[in-house]
């Protein structure tokens, strides 16, 4: 299985190379960069391969400057974009990084009709539904990282709270990968309990009170929070994105909350790209699974398609103005 990364002298590029080559679920990595960073990528590509050596991995890694060398990709994950700084909302990357994703995505539709696209870079959901439309791609062939890592954040957080393993605690997270972003804590267990019998005192003699707004704050800022601190989140990021690729290399059918298109399965929201579960395997997306919300989460949901969907709109109008042709 061939997977290509394009941004691999990134943070999250670099950090998802390795954590994919280490995996021994890709037989060739293959690492695009531009030409100006052609020597960086082949120092990254040096590196880890001692790291494999270290472990006795054995992957072909292989290092470009060139597009045309996505050939023959399984999946092809796009890292590559201007990154966030501290204070930065992730829509204020909108435009520039529409316009890398558009041109990389049209080659990809060129160069690798059969592939799959992973898209990474910010705003995820706007730059996933760029990313379908310039590469001509069947919307089940591309989806981004949306809220798989909003999800495991908040499972995250859960599970220190109530001291229990993380994968005791079933929750995910919807809508946008951002402010907008929605816990569905009315579908949300704990061992099978649902969360609601957690919040009596009678039944749990640890019992501590969950602070859930203030829970829910942590996941919205939380890559805002390590940006601040270390200026970039990358292994994290490099993680959820192995997490994707692992599921569906492997076709393990898992139920992953990614960004994809959305054209009337929920809620009645059409032509946009947000954060829902879906059911993963060898041909990408199978389907989105049918889920439930209560008033307030489907309330937060339609806000956050409207404020996408606005963003979306203005970045194709402002890539169709500059005469981007889509495929």
């Amino acid at each position: 299985m061939k997977v290509s990364i394009i941004g691999s002298t990134g943070r999250v590029g670099k950090s998802t190379a390795l954590c994919l080559a280490e995996e021994e679920t890709v037989s060739v990595l293959q690492l695009i960069s531009r030409e100006e960073s052609f020597e960086r990528s082949k120092g990254e590509l040096l590196d880890i391969s001692d790291a494999l050596a270290a472990k006795g991995v054995s992957v072909e890694l292989e290092t470009s400057s060139n597009i045309k060398d996505v050939e023959d990709s399984k999946i092809i994950i796009i890292t590559a974009g201007i990154p966030r700084k501290p204070n930065m909302e992730r829509d204020d990357l909108a435009h520039v990084n529409g316009r890398i994703v558009a041109k990389y995505a049209s080659e990809i539709g060129k160069f690798a009709p059969d592939s799959m696209i992973l898209v990474v870079t910010n705003p995820v959901d706007v730059m996933t539904y760029v990313a379908l439309k310039y590469s001509g791609f069947h919307p089940s062939k591309v989806f981004g990282l949306g809220n798989h890592l909003d999800s495991l954040r908040l499972k995250n957080y859960m599970a220190k709270h109530f001291n229990v393993h993380v994968s005791e605690v079933h929750t995910r997270v919807i809508g946008q990968h951002g402010p907008y972003m929605v816990p569905l804590i009315s579908s949300t267990s704990i061992g099978g309990i649902p969360l609601e019998y957690y919040s009596k005192r009678d039944y749990f003699s640890d019992y501590k009170p969950f602070d859930l707004e203030g829970t829910i704050r942590k996941v919205i800022n939380a890559g805002s929070n390590i940006i601040s601190r270390k200026g970039a989140t990358e292994y994290g990021p490099a993680f959820a994105v192995s997490n994707i690729v692992k599921t569906v290399l492997n076709d393990e059918k898992r139920i992953l909350t990614v960004s994809t298109l959305i054209d009337g399965e929920v809620a009645d929201i059409r032509d946009v790209c947000l954060g829902v579960p879906v059911k993963l395997g060898k041909d990408g997306i199978e389907g989105i699974v049918p889920f439930l919300m209560d008033d307030n989460e489907r309330e937060a949901f339609i806000e956050a398609a409207e404020f996408v969907k606005g963003s979306t709109m203005e970045v194709m109008r402002l890539l169709e103005e500059e005469g981007l042709k889509r495929r």
